[in-house]
């Protein structure tokens, strides 16, 4: 027998062993690891697709909450955990920007298996009403006539609403003054009581200020206008190709056998897009997706480098 024989031979077998155990999948508890504090956002998606999966496996699934190190010590422990599927990483895009503001004891990219994309969430920039402000052309002549004049808030250095900002004054060649707080609630409090002139936020938060009157909305994230803000510039078609917008995910760890991480994948999708979870995400701000793994991992390492240059040509660091 030639040793490229074997070679096939070897691996027919560990392909057909794989089907094999995905057949068999979950032969115990499932843990979803959540890297924040129970009634996060993450945490209650979290539960919600944990809920839906109880119905159609015969293993309990528990969430369980690993907090600490910025969502580092949840994300190490599911990449060094046995890779059988049945220890998975629930966790929003900030894994793949993380990475650029810290150090870290794992490599994305090459730790971690995407599984699938379950929701995505848009961001969009506000001003206040008072701030007179009806366009980001509007804010782009303020801020060249007086640099540095006009700021912003976020909820902290490195922040998601830090980085977007920082990514459309970087398309616009303008400078903002960032004001981090020590979190999401004082940094909107901050915004609506005029101690800040911008904020790059959810949709799910920035549409109700709208239609209140509080606030204008002048750029959405991605690439395409959302209902709920009629007429709001997609950032993407202002700066052809930087349209970019959040997201959330189930991932494995690195060498788990591909037909399992389509088993996982199929059935978290299958509970994403049911009719009852899509409306609750809906009801949250987000849209369901259930991207299957191989388009997700793309997803994955595109954002990887694209956030990673925001963050690298404006130093931002991590507070």
């Amino acid at each position: 027998m030639t040793a490229m024989m074997r070679c096939v031979i070897a691996l027919t077998a560990a392909v057909v062993a794989g089907h094999a155990i995905a057949a068999d999948f979950p032969v115990k508890p499932v843990r979803l690891i959540v890297p924040f504090p129970p009634g996060g956002t993450i945490d209650v998606v979290a539960r919600l697709i944990g809920d839906k999966l109880r119905t159609t496996w015969t293993q309990p699934v528990i969430v369980e909450n690993r907090v600490g190190g910025n969502g580092t010590l949840a994300v190490d422990h599911v990449a060094k955990s046995a890779p059988d599927g049945h220890t998975l990483l629930v966790h929003a895009f900030l894994l793949v920007t993380v990475p650029h503001l810290q150090r870290t004891p794992y490599d994305v990219t090459r730790d971690l298996v995407g599984v699938t994309q379950t929701l995505a969430t848009a961001y969009a920039l506000a001003a206040t009403t008072k701030s007179g402000f009806t366009s980001w052309d509007d804010v782009i002549a303020a801020a060249r006539k007086d640099p540095k004049r006009l700021n912003y808030g976020s909820g902290g250095n490195g922040s998601a609403q830090h980085l977007f900002v920082e990514m459309a004054a970087n398309a616009a060649r303008i400078e903002l003054t960032h004001v981090p707080y020590k979190g999401n609630g004082p940094a909107q409090q901050a915004f609506l009581s005029g101690e800040i002139d911008l904020m790059f936020d959810p949709t799910n938060t920035v549409i109700p200020l709208v239609k209140s009157g509080r606030a204008r909305a002048l750029l959405v994230s991605g690439d395409r206008e959302l209902a709920g803000l009629p007429g709001t510039p997609p950032l993407g078609r202002v700066y052809g190709g930087l349209g970019i917008d959040g997201w959330h995910g189930i991932y494995a760890p690195a060498a788990t056998p591909k037909p399992i991480v389509d088993q996982i994948s199929s059935a978290v999708r299958g509970a994403v897009l049911s009719p009852e979870l899509s409306a609750r995400f809906r009801d949250m701000g987000f849209e369901a997706v259930g991207l299957e793994s191989t388009a997700f991992n793309e997803l994955i390492r595109r954002d990887f480098e694209r956030w990673g240059k925001v963050i690298r040509d404006n130093n931002i660091r991590a507070d």
